[in-house]
Formats: C-alpha cells, structure tokens, sequence
C-alpha cells in the first residue's frame, strides 16, 4: 500500500517539463552520417531494378545499401521473421523498405532518396478479407493466406440455440487504427571501441531489438547495446522493429555514428496497426433472460506480415464472450494476410473490437426480452466460481456485477 491513495510524481515528469528529457534526435557525436530508407510506392509487385550506381554519385551521398550488403538476417519479426530489413525482390505493401541511404547531412540525403529510380513488375493485390480468403488467390503468406486459425468450444452449440427464445444474428467491422504517438522514430547508432554497437532508441522492447541488431549483423548479442531514450507515446506502435536495424546496418558498414529521424509521414506508413475486423454474432437467450448460446467467427486483417496476429486473434476469440456465462459456445477466429499495412500490437491485442459485437447484441436480446440492458448484463454477469468458455475458473478479481449493482443504484434501476 506504498503507492495506493497516494500523489506520486513520476520520476520523469521534470525532465520532460524542464525540456531535458533526452530523445533520439537530441543525440550528436561527431562524424555524425545521416540515413534514411526509399519505401515502396506499390503495394505488391516485384523489384526488378534499382538505379543504385547513379546514387553513390550524387554529392553527399557516402553510401547505398540494398539487401545484398547485410551481413545476417534479411529478414526480422516479433513471432516469424517475415519482414524484410530490405527487400530483396517482393514488395508486399506500400512502405517495404527497398534501399538504405547514408549521406553527410539531411539536404544530401533527401535530395538522394528523392532520386531513387526502382523499376517493379506490379501485381493484382489483395485488399479484402474475401479477396484474400477467395481460392486460386495469390498466396503472401506461407503456404496460405491464413496466418492463424483457433476455434474455441464448449457445450453443444446446437442444443444451445434450440434451448433458445430469442437470437441475435449480425455481422460487425472494426476499422484500422492508427497510433498517433507525438514522437516519431528515430534511432542513433554508434560502433565502439571492442567491436560492439550500441543503438540509442525510444522503444518497448529493448531486448528483443538487441536480438533482432544481432541476427541483422551476424555478431554476439552481448556485442549489442540497446539505450532506450525518452519515450514519447508508443500504445504498441513501437513493439516491432523499425529503425533500429537501418541504423546499426548502416554504422557497422560506414563505421560512423548513425542518425535516422522519420518524418510523420514516414511514421505512419511504416509502423503497425490495429487489426481491422469483421465479426459475425450469432447469439440466443432463453425466456428467463438467461443466455444459452453463441456462436462467432472472427476475422482480422493482419496486413502484409504476421507481427503479432496470432496473439492479437487468439486474444479476441478467449474475449468473444465478454464477461457472461454462456454454456454452450463455438468461436473461430482467423488472422488473415492482405496487401494492406501490417497490423499488430495495439493497447487491448484484440479484446478491444470483439466488444463492440458482444456489447450491441447484448442490447438486441434486452430488447427482445424487453427488460432493461443493465439488467440483462447482471443477469448473464460472471461470479466468483465460473468457468470461462477457455475452462478457465474464475478465483478472484470478478466485480462486475457489484460494479453494475452501483450504476443502478445511482440510476434508479431495478435488476
């Protein structure tokens, strides 16, 4: 009970009030090189040449680097390495990073990635769940256009709904969402004097940039030092890798100090996302207001590579059923590749769509049984002692209905 009840000041809060806090871009050292990576203007298709020899001739430019120049992995990714730290041929978005620039100051390094010249052969691409699940479609994944499958079940599904009264039954979407940090990404990175690299970056996952840098340049993780700066919002948009592996790649080529700033709109095209869904509910509740089934089957759309698609789907099918008892249930959910942004982490993995589907047809069925939807909840509410759809038992931490009971209470509501 140290922090409880108590105003606690954040360790941080003078320093980032004071303007002392210490992100990415306040970083310098001398011979500082400044870096930046030419994106995908198409969202699918293949690299069939890049103009590379006319961009080490351009002033300022102090070196080009395409995927031929890492010294490991080619490849990165928080569950499947899947993502390209270059590509080597197939684009798969619109924002693959296809060539590094290093360049002596900004000017000369935008003036160079303004340059960038890339000839594709550009395919039909896959921008719909349908399109994406229909047969003979292109494959992006591997072997299937279906990263993840899970089905939960319990009880007999079918019984359940001749058991009831009333069913709801609809389809729901959830959009893509953005994160909108204020700090967009930067990273510094800096050789030092035993063969090591330290990487300076605002990021929720030091370790594991520590093992991804390590794979990127083919050395010991102990040789890998992440420094995480100041952090200016992340929401999950920082979990998978960025910069982090261009500025290393470029500092172990270059053996100078490395600095990569992205501009808001880089930012936005190169990060993560929150998994657009679509959820079809079918849901039945008995005379006595008591729920007796629900079926659901769940699709998000994960975008071009895997990221966190199987955490965040699985995560939505264990929540389809809100905090009620239900004892008969039968939820899938699948995580589907497209052409689209890649989706991943995003506060609430997955439990924050399925709501909107469960909560609307709870309303539906109050309404049909024509009793008020506070009421309705604290009927169907989970206690102390149930069991979940997953089978898990609840053994603490249930206080929904005490919860509920205090809003009708305020209300004026009879449960």
């Amino acid at each position: 009970m140290k922090a409880v009840g108590k105003g606690l000041i954040r360790p941080d809060a003078y320093d980032k009030v004071l303007g002392r806090a210490l992100y990415p871009d306040d970083i310098e050292f001398e011979d500082m090189l400044y870096a930046g990576v030419k994106r995908s203007t198409i969202p699918y298709g293949k690299v069939l040449n890049i103009n590379i020899e006319e961009l080490k001739k351009l002033p300022g430019v102090e070196c080009v680097i395409d995927y031929s120049m890492i010294p490991g992995a080619i490849t990165h990714g928080v569950i499947f390495k899947d993502m390209p730290i270059l590509v080597k041929d197939m684009v798969k978005r619109l924002g693959d990073c296809i060539v590094l620039i290093v360049a002596k100051d900004k000017k000369s390094l935008h003036r160079a990635l303004k340059s960038v010249k890339v000839e594709y052969e550009e395919y039909e691409g896959l921008f719909t769940l349908e399109d994406a699940l229909k047969d003979g479609a292109p494959i992006l994944g591997n072997e299937s256009n279906v990263l993840y499958d899970i089905k939960i079940k319990t009880g007999d599904i079918d019984e359940g709904f001749k058991a009831a009264a009333h069913i709801a039954e609809n389809w729901y979407s959830t959009p893509m969402v953005e994160h909108a940090f204020l700090q967009p990404e930067a990273a510094v990175a800096k050789l030092d004097e035993h063969g090591g690299i330290s990487v300076f970056v605002a990021t929720q996952y030091p370790y594991y940039d520590r093992e991804e840098v390590a794979r990127c340049l083919n050395i010991e993780e102990g040789k890998v030092r992440i420094i995480n700066t100041a952090i200016g919002g992340a929401f999950g948009g920082r979990e998978d890798i960025n910069p982090q592996c261009h500025a290393a790649l470029a500092a172990y080529i270059t053996k100078k100090p490395i600095k990569i700033v992205y501009s808001r709109e880089e930012s936005t095209i190169s990060h993560s996302k929150r998994h657009p869904m679509k959820m079809y509910y079918k849901t039945g509740v008995r005379a006595d207001g008591k729920l007796c089934a629900l079926k659901a089957r769940i699709y998000g759309d994960t975008g071009a590579y895997a990221s966190w698609g199987m955490n965040i789907l699985r995560k939505a099918a264990v929540h389809a059923t809100g905090p009620y008892v239900i004892p008969n249930v039968y939820i899938q959910a699948l995580a589907v590749y497209t052409n689209n942004s890649y989706s991943g982490a995003m506060r609430g993995f997955g439990a924050t769509q399925v709501p909107l589907a469960c909560e609307s047809q709870m309303d539906i069925l109050a309404e049909k049984l024509g009793i008020h939807p506070l009421k309705f909840r604290y009927l169907n509410s989970f206690e102390l002692g149930n069991v979940t759809a997953t089978g898990q038992k609840l053994t603490s931490s249930v206080g929904l209905k005490k919860c509920i009971e205090k809003i009708a209470e305020v209300d004026g509501i009879e449960l």
